[in-house]
């Protein structure tokens, strides 16, 4: 490989990461509650939309309670606690998130629970909740700042349901199958905090939420299990989810009776669109996937690249989203192109466990379309980034893979082989072996995964 060669990747690859980091910085929870939340020392102005400044919700409330839960919770805190002035706040602050999240956060008390599985720990944060949202008063405002995994980190069951009769049902959900709006769809006919509970408690105080998004498509009512937001599920829907995976009958009774009950009408539902209760709740989306992916195209347009969006739903299983992005890029490289065009994702795959190897989607993903690349003979320069927002791929220290067109060259002379650790699902190995993974460090976020492709003109030259 020519010096020039070794250049063109090497600034390449730069600029891949450079285009990821700014998609993960647009997630980040801490600014993203700055710049959605001010305070002019008495009044308190939120933005409703975070691209229209002209949307705003301000008041004059006499206290501010502040709710924090999620994986973000922490860094959402210390943003909201530095911008209210401190006459204004309901003391403590309020923080729940998973115990490798914990930091300290001035005036917060921040309560580490179990997740994904919810533990008594999680269960006397909520109850710490639940009683504090019941001390909120007409002239007051409930700010709740949610992130991804709220749902699992809070579980205050209804009456007549244990914790471990809940843990027990959603270890069944986990282990049958079942998606994480099934999951959540369940929990919110079981908890009195998930499905609107906060606003219901929280009444007839003001409420606003920030809502930092870990689900695709951003539905309100599915991240956390929509605390503040109105739920369009029933208890009819929940006991089909069991029906569907054939678990019904080994639900725990009390469970049982519950999700009967509710559907028959001797339970309340949970709170529906039309509910008055909600004339007084607002909500943000502060980040999300679909935010990261416009901003890392910004990013590639500010490096001066042509850009293209691939795909803002990205899903399916790793290696055939990898083969079948090899060959849209294949067919855009023969049909020529006169500078470095810069294609961006996001969304979240899956992958198929059949080997023993180590890795995540993202790493499996990357080794995948170097593999296919050598398959289809993708020609020209490129690299392909894919890479988790919180800085995790699966269980390794790395956020994902970075790979370019000498990556299987490069693990050819490690002695190994890409296909049979691909086959093995041991991504980390071939990446590794190759210079090829995306270390990050934990980001602090949580919005799934990025995806940045960079092909080059077959006769490179300078932008």
């Amino acid at each position: 490989m020519s010096d020039s060669a070794i250049i063109s990747t090497s600034s390449s690859r730069s600029a891949a990461l450079s285009i990821f980091l700014a998609g993960v910085k647009a997630a980040d929870p801490y600014l993203a509650v700055k710049r959605g939340l001010s305070s002019d020392g008495q009044n308190i102005t939120i933005q409703l939309k975070l691209d229209d400044a002209s949307q705003t919700r301000t008041g004059h409330w006499s206290k501010i309670q502040v709710i924090a839960i999620g994986k973000a919770a922490c860094a959402m805190s210390k943003a909201a606690q530095e911008i209210i002035p401190t006459e204004l706040l309901s003391l403590p602050i309020l923080a729940v998130t998973n115990y490798e999240n914990v930091t300290e956060v001035a005036q917060t008390k921040v309560m580490g629970a179990g997740h994904p599985l919810p533990d008594q720990n999680g269960y006397l944060a909520a109850e710490f909740i639940a009683e504090q949202l019941r001390t909120a008063k007409k002239d007051e405002l409930v700010l709740v700042l949610v992130s991804g995994g709220g749902s699992a980190l809070i579980p205050y069951p209804v009456d007549g349901i244990t914790l471990e009769e809940k843990i027990a049902t959603t270890n069944l959900l986990l282990a049958s199958g079942a998606t994480i709006n099934q999951i959540n769809c369940v929990r919110k006919h079981l908890s009195q905090l998930k499905g609107g509970g906060f606003s219901h408690l929280a009444a007839p105080a003001d409420l606003h939420a920030f809502i930092l998004s870990d689900v695709l498509g951003d539905d309100l009512s599915s991240i956390a299990s929509g605390p503040t937001v109105p739920d369009p599920t029933t208890y009819s829907d929940a006991i089909a989810i069991f029906y569907t995976y054939g678990i019904w009958d080994q639900l725990p009774r009390n469970v049982q009776m519950h999700l009967e009950q509710g559907r028959i009408g001797y339970k309340p539902e949970t709170p529906k669109a039309d509910n008055r209760l909600f004339k007084h709740c607002t909500q943000t989306l502060i980040g999300s996937n679909s935010i990261s992916v416009k901003a890392a195209l910004n990013a590639a347009a500010q490096l001066g690249y042509p850009t293209q969006l691939y795909d803002n739903h990205l899903c399916g299983e790793a290696k055939a989203v990898a083969e079948t992005w090899v060959l849209a890029a294949k067919q855009i490289v023969n049909n020529g192109i006169s500078q470095t065009l810069a294609l961006v994702a996001g969304g979240e795959t899956t992958v198929s466990i059949n080997g023993s190897g180590r890795g995540g989607r993202n790493q499996e993903m990357a080794l995948a379309f170097a593999v296919a690349a050598k398959q289809h003979d993708l020609c020209g320069n490129w690299t392909f980034l894919s890479g988790g927002t919180d800085g995790r791929d699966g269980p390794t220290d790395a956020a994902g893979g970075i790979a370019d067109q000498d990556s299987l060259s490069r693990m050819i002379l490690a002695n190994l082989d890409p296909i049979a650790l691909l086959n093995n699902n041991d991504s980390y190995t071939a990446l590794q072996g190759s210079q090829d993974l995306l270390i990050t460090g934990a980001t602090g976020t949580n919005v799934a995964d990025l995806q940045v492709l960079l092909l080059h003109p077959t006769q490179p030259h300078k932008l």
